[in-house]
């Protein structure tokens, strides 16, 4: 992983839901992982900076954002926590509430530590768009198939539900039937998302 490589922390590569297999976006507060794992800056500052810098031709005031499982939880939560920052969000089977998920307590846990919940909502789409304000134009797909949705650890009706609740409009959730947490998934329904992102990009 680019923004943990060479730290060596002991235990890191212990597990894929932790450590170099799963940043979850956020910048650590917790030692030893604050020694480095800071992907929430690292995405957010870091590489728009260098990308921008060495490919000028590109318009920096154009940017949109995707990702498919912890990373569509990434881009859920830094469109919400950035107004403004990007045109447009989408997601493929994202963690849409991880402080409700064992994925997300194992995370959140490890890098805030267990008695900073604040923290955890801080980044947490599911708390984050009770705070919206305005419309929110998003696009996510889940798979019904999909055994990380069986088991509880994605949660979009949670995300769907505090929309609502919150009067937030313009939230698209299409839950295809028998897809799974796959590439295939994200292949068949990533022109959609290409043309939901355009829309915003050239509007």
């Amino acid at each position: 992983m680019i923004e943990t490589g060479g730290l060596d922390i002991e235990g890191e590569n212990d597990s894929w839901d932790f450590g170099t297999g799963a940043g979850f976006y956020v910048d650590a507060t917790k030692a030893p992982y604050n020694k480095g794992y800071n992907m929430y800056t690292y995405v957010t500052e870091e590489l728009p900076k260098t990308v921008f810098a060495a490919f000028p031709q590109l318009d920096s005031s154009r940017v949109s954002i995707t990702g498919h499982s912890m990373g569509g939880h990434g881009a859920l939560t830094l469109y919400l926590r950035n107004p403004g920052k990007y045109k447009s969000v989408s997601a493929f089977a994202p963690i849409a509430n991880p402080i409700n998920c064992p994925w997300g307590q194992k995370a959140f846990a490890g890098y805030f530590g267990e008695d900073q919940k604040a923290k955890w909502a801080e980044h947490d789409a599911t708390e984050l768009v009770k705070k919206w304000k305005g419309r929110l134009d998003v696009l996510i797909d889940v798979g019904t198939g999909d055994n990380f949705y069986k088991q509880g650890q994605l949660l979009p009706e949670n995300f769907e539900k505090a929309a609502k609740e919150a009067g937030v409009e313009g939230v698209n959730i299409r839950y295809q039937p028998d897809y799974d947490h796959s590439y295939y998934t994200m292949a068949t329904f990533a022109d959609d998302h290409v043309e939901h992102a355009a829309k915003y990009l050239f509007a």
